[in-house]
């Protein structure tokens, strides 16, 4: 690529990033789109941006640590929780038919963004729950099913586990938002990134550094604006960013 595609896919990524970091998910809404309409195909671009997004996460992650918002011992649940899940899924993407995929996930995140305007007092307080051993449990079904979503579709799958955090164990947005970003930007996506190469995908590195740079800055960024708005701010992002990914993935698929 010339200079001017390579600013062009830095900014791409960096702005992507720096929402998803901000409403806990949708990266994919602007960055793989830009790597399909710069020549790549959908399983390298998807292989490509898996890798890349494990970036927003290692920058969002700085930021979330430094600030206290990470609770470790939850991380490392939900990383595990969802892994088996990212492999089935990344196994799953090459035998299921996109546009009914990406129609039927439009759809359920725009029903993540209406029920969250719905619950005005939703993640606006922590209120810890179902941490009991049955609740763990169910927890990590919900979890797994998500990782297979994450693993097999491009977008918006971080928004899933945002809700499901902030609605099955009462964590407030700003936590949720943290968790989510460590948890599937940094962990599920990097092992969806090497179970695609595994499984064949190829992975174009050449692109790799600019995209990496736009994804760990964003990451950062958006979790900077994370840490310093109110949960009740970053509940309108969440909404927000949901109806748009809602409406592209429809959009997309018809």
């Amino acid at each position: 690529m010339d200079f001017l595609s390579t600013l062009g896919l830095f900014i791409g990524s960096l702005l992507a990033n720096t929402f998803a970091s901000l409403a806990g998910g949708g990266a994919g809404l602007l960055q793989l789109p830009l790597l399909l309409f710069l020549g790549l195909t959908f399983s390298v671009a998807l292989a490509t941006h898996k890798v890349a997004s494990v970036a927003l996460g290692l920058g969002a992650a700085l930021k979330h640590w430094r600030s206290g918002n990470l609770d470790p011992a939850l991380t490392i649940y939900v990383t595990l929780a969802g892994a088996a899940g990212v492999i089935g899924g990344a196994n799953l993407i090459l035998f299921v038919p996109g546009p009914v995929a990406e129609a039927l996930l439009g759809a359920f995140i725009i029903g993540l963004g209406v029920y969250s305007r719905m619950r005005k007092s939703l993640g606006q307080e922590s209120s810890p729950k179902h941490r009991d051993t049955m609740g763990m449990v169910l927890g990590c079904i919900g979890l797994s099913a998500i990782g297979l979503l994450n693993g097999s579709l491009t977008a918006g799958t971080g928004l899933f586990v945002t809700l499901f955090l902030v609605r099955w164990f009462g964590l407030d947005y700003k936590q949720a938002v943290a968790l989510t970003l460590v948890s599937v930007g940094l962990f599920w996506n990097g092992l969806g990134a090497v179970t695609l190469a595994y499984a064949g995908a190829e992975i174009y590195w050449p692109w790799i550094p600019a995209l990496l740079a736009g994804s760990m800055i964003g990451g950062y960024l958006g979790a900077y604006l994370a840490d310093k708005y109110s949960n009740k701010m970053i509940k309108i992002a969440f909404e927000i960013l949901t109806f748009i990914v809602g409406a592209k993935l429809l959009m997309g698929a018809f």
